[in-house]
């Protein structure tokens, strides 16, 4: 298998497809629907990476960041996080929070992914590299492609952008419809019609 992901995320649908995108890249996912059990459920995963999504009931995204990064054991484990809205300030928010990255609702598929391999990449070269000799050398990633489709990984230091011959094919991605709504029998690596597609919260 590849890289672990933990997948934190309310919405069964967008859970499913998340973790669906991500085996077809090769990655393994898990799924945890109820964010009280994500830092337990970190524990024991010990992923390379966590997907966390912001507003859920009980305990919000934020909330389990800055838990996971007071975590001595997931202290070093890269975080990004899922909102449902880009306002002003959110990304102050996540920063200050801990999490290494970001990417925002409705979320282009490719996009996503492409996202994903980029913070992951990111990191293993940070903790390859000699320790920084600046104390605060956090990571945000961002889902919005540059002018020639990339997607940049900002950080202090400037940005680096993923590089796409690491990706697997789109064409492995899961369809999904126009409603955010996978299709009925859909293998994983079923071809994408369309990349443009959107998952978004129903409602």
């Amino acid at each position: 298998m590849g890289q672990k992901i933990l997948v934190v995320e309310d919405n069964e649908l967008n859970l499913k497809l998340f973790c669906e995108l991500l085996r077809a890249h090769g990655y393994e996912a898990e799924p945890v629907r109820d964010g009280r059990e994500a830092v337990a459920r970190a524990r024991a995963f010990a992923p390379d990476l966590v997907i966390m999504d912001i507003q859920m009931p009980y305990v919000s995204g934020l909330e389990l960041i800055e838990q996971m990064k007071a975590d001595a054991d997931l202290l070093a484990t890269p975080i990004m996080a899922v909102t449902a809205y880009a306002a002003k300030g959110d990304e102050e928010r996540i920063r200050d929070a801990g999490a290494e990255g970001y990417v925002s609702k409705p979320i282009s598929v490719v996009r996503f992914v492409e996202a994903v391999a980029g913070l992951l990449a990111l990191a293993e070269r940070k903790a390859a590299a000699p320790a920084p000799d600046r104390p605060d050398d956090s990571v945000i990633a961002e889902s919005a492609p540059d002018a020639d489709g990339a997607v940049e990984v900002q950080s202090e230091a400037g940005a680096v952008e993923a590089e796409p011959e690491a990706l697997p094919s789109p064409e492995a991605l899961p369809s999904v419809s126009e409603n955010g709504e996978s299709p009925d029998g859909a293998a994983a690596g079923e071809a994408q019609e369309d990349e443009t597609d959107k998952m978004e919260r129903p409602g």
